[in-house]
């Protein structure tokens, strides 16, 4: 019974783990948009097509982190090796779908940005 005890404070911690990382990236990502923000006030010009491809890169950052902090979340709370599996598995399958999408949304962006306006 002691053992088990052990194991579950070792999940809350792992749980606290993941929460912590999750802040400091939110942090991070905040610090980044105001960075982006300053960047737009300089006296140099940004063209608005680049502008946008920022905001698609930031966005994607955004998902790809969150959807990698949820999954370890869920893998930290896995009852055991094979609920981890199932979720790895699904896990990674939703992320190379996503990552196709995104792939694509981030190529017509790049386009859209570097393509002359008539």
């Amino acid at each position: 019974v002691e053992g088990y005890f052990q194991l579950r404070d070792l999940g809350d911690f792992a749980v606290k783990g993941v929460d912590q990382a999750r802040k400091a990236f939110d942090a991070f990502v905040g610090a980044a948009q105001k960075a982006a923000e300053q960047a737009e006030k300089a006296p140099i010009a940004i063209p608005a097509g680049l502008k946008d491809l920022n905001a698609k890169v930031m966005t994607i950052a955004q998902t790809n982190a969150k959807a990698a902090f949820d999954h370890a979340e869920a893998l930290v709370k896995a009852k055991d090796p094979q609920e981890a599996l199932s979720l790895q598995t699904e896990y990674l399958k939703a992320q190379m779908a996503a990552l196709q999408e995104q792939a694509k949304e981030l190529g017509e962006a790049a386009k859209s940005a570097l393509t002359p306006k008539a």
